[in-house]
């Protein structure tokens, strides 16, 4: 008897488990895009990443790095030697000059992308205890990728009424826990494009994510090239190999 009751108990927690509304913070697919650098053979939409970089110098360098990344990594995206003189020479980064002393000077094209902060303590400290992520490798860093970081940039929303946010959080529901420290980075006409292209938060998200793709691996491009040339070289000395093992064995009797 006692055994037909704990299953009825198993079977009704089930029951009630399944029945269940979902929580606020369960995963969500990302949703995909489709990025011209995908594949074997994508490339940069070099107008997408130039507005992308807009983007992560006007909103994201107020609080993130690339410590990896230096500024002649640009000639990538399409700018010339000349422009990126001029936004390297816009900022500072410290040195040292002849005598050993600490200095800030214009930064060159071989410089590291400046830091927004000097330590990662200051960083915690100006965002309420959370030391915002490099972005050097942020695609690679992220499962999902480009289509984490642009779901994460566009998920912001009001909380659901159901859920309890912690202070000073904000709700992302593409953001694991869906409490996130950072406020939405992107608002609509955030920037004014150089080109004209309507500043949307979608768009800025996908721009500002093609960017941070190349950034990632700059020689991308170079290294599928390659690949294709290795690839077509291999073929290419297959169907010799076959044409002259044909040719050697064509007389010998089986």
């Amino acid at each position: 008897m006692m055994r037909w009751v704990s299953l009825a108990a198993v079977a009704a927690l089930i029951g009630a488990v399944a029945a269940t509304p979902a929580r606020a913070n369960e995963e969500i697919a990302l949703p995909h895009q489709n990025w011209s650098f995908a594949g074997p053979f994508g490339t940069f939409d070099r107008a997408a990443a130039q507005r992308g970089f807009q983007v992560y110098k006007e909103v994201c360098s107020a609080c993130h790095s690339m410590k990896l990344a230096y500024y002649r990594d640009l000639t990538g995206i399409g700018l010339s030697e000349a422009q990126i003189a001029a936004v390297a020479a816009s900022v500072t980064v410290p040195d040292t000059d002849d005598d050993g002393a600490a200095i800030d000077r214009p930064a060159l094209p071989s410089d590291h992308f400046r830091s927004p902060f000097a330590n990662e303590k200051a960083a915690r400290a100006a965002n309420n205890g959370a030391a915002p992520p490099d972005l050097s490798l942020i695609i690679k860093a992220r499962d999902g990728g480009a289509d984490y970081l642009y779901a994460l940039l566009t998920g912001f929303s009001a909380a659901p009424s159901t859920m309890k946010m912690g202070d000073g959080m904000n709700y992302n529901k593409y953001y694991p826990g869906n409490q996130i420290g950072m406020v939405a980075p992107l608002s609509e006409g955030r920037v004014t494009y150089a080109d004209g292209t309507p500043a949307s938060v979608n768009q800025m998200a996908k721009d500002v994510t093609t960017f941070l793709a190349y950034i990632s691996e700059p020689e991308t491009e170079m290294r599928k090239a390659l690949g294709v040339k290795v690839v077509l070289f291999f073929l290419l000395m297959t169907c010799v190999t076959y044409a002259v093992k044909r040719k050697i064995w064509a007389d010998v009797d089986h």
